[in-house]
């Protein structure tokens, strides 16, 4: 799993036979370069057609580099990095070649997850619920609950851990929250030189402005009723709402304002969740884990609380969801992204 926040590369093995989870195994990450971020930053919301070469070559390297440390996998799953994701209209964009990756690795790969779903009238995203689902069952949970994962965009998946399968109408809500750290991230490289605000130490000395957050969320996508989905960049706007502001008071609004879109998405679950679990980067920041504690009635805890992997959720689900496409298994419901029926999507590169 490359990710919309450009960190890097995670890879996880997960035994799996598209349903239960059986086993967590190994795992890995291999970051990006400053340059190579440079290279893929440069490429977001760019379409097929358009010239991507550079960033493939990053894409292609790195996955290829930490993939051949993995080679008990009997199958690969290959999400590929994000450039543009636009469902209603031109599509979605997720750079990378698994033919090519399959002849290098000398294993079946599955890859181009989210198009089938957007060709048949969904919002391609997100594609993690169907693995929160088996998490739940995994922990044993037996009442409504949520994970929320704050990467680049915040995603929030409402599962019902009593309901059989996943792509039962009622076991599953899932949508995209708003923005969560991509704009945080674009700030303090813009005005810092830094990749991330790291343990939200830099929103930590500010102070939220409120009259900012009211036009944010302003958004109509704050009214629009789920299954929903946002490329990276839509909520650009961020940073000129914030663009007089001091560096501490910019970062402390931008991060209430990925604060408060969960907040606002929660309000449309079917009913309210025992716990909300936290998985992403975003679990890392105290000041956006203390303002998601203030502002909700549940328990909002990293998912490492019940003994998974916040680093690897994302990698784990899509090396899940290859078993599934590879028994054709839904990946896919109306449920979590208003297609019109139970959808496996993915394309297979066999060796």
């Amino acid at each position: 799993m490359s990710g919309t926040s450009l960190d890097g590369v995670d890879a996880a093995m997960v035994l799996t036979d598209g349903k239960q989870i059986l086993e967590f195994g190994e795992r890995g990450y291999r970051p990006y370069s400053e340059t190579e971020r440079a290279v893929l930053r440069d490429a977001l919301g760019r379409w097929p057609g358009e010239d991507v070469s550079a960033a493939l070559a990053v894409v292609q390297g790195a996955h290829e580099e930490l993939l051949t440390q993995f080679p008990q996998a009997d199958l690969v799953g290959f999400h590929g990095q994000t450039l543009a994701h636009e469902p209603q209209g031109r599509g979605t964009h997720q750079l990378g070649d698994g033919e090519a990756l399959a002849a290098v690795l000398g294993c079946d790969v599955v890859w181009d997850f989210r198009s089938a779903d957007v060709a048949l009238g969904g919002e391609g995203a997100p594609l993690a619920p169907f693995f929160h689902f088996a998490c739940a069952q995994w922990i044993g949970a037996r009442a409504p609950l949520a994970f929320l994962n704050l990467g680049g965009v915040g995603n929030l998946t409402w599962v019902d851990p009593l309901w059989p399968q996943p792509d039962l109408d009622g076991a599953l809500l899932a949508f995209d929250t708003g923005p969560a750290n991509a704009p945080l991230n674009d700030l303090v490289a813009e005005r810092l030189g830094l990749d991330c605000d790291r343990d939200g130490a830099l929103a930590a000395r500010g102070a939220v402005v409120e009259g900012a957050l009211e036009l944010f969320l302003e958004e109509g996508y704050f009214r629009k009723i789920p299954p929903k989905s946002l490329d990276r960049d839509d909520f650009s706007l961020m940073l000129d709402l914030v663009r007089e502001l001091s560096d501490a008071d910019a970062a402390a609004t931008m991060t209430a304002m990925a604060a408060t879109a969960v907040m606002l998405g929660l309000e449309h679950c079917p009913s309210a969740p025992q716990r909300l679990l936290v998985t992403g980067g975003g679990r890392k920041n105290p000041v956006m884990m203390a303002m998601l504690a203030a502002g909700l009635d549940c328990a909002v805890e990293p998912v490492e609380r019940v003994g998974l992997d916040g680093d690897m959720l994302e990698a784990q689900a899509f090396a899940y969801l290859a078993v599934r496409v590879a028994r054709g298994l839904p990946t896919s419901a109306p449920g979590t992204t208003g297609v019109a029926a139970p959808v496996s999507g993915g394309r297979i590169s066999r060796v």
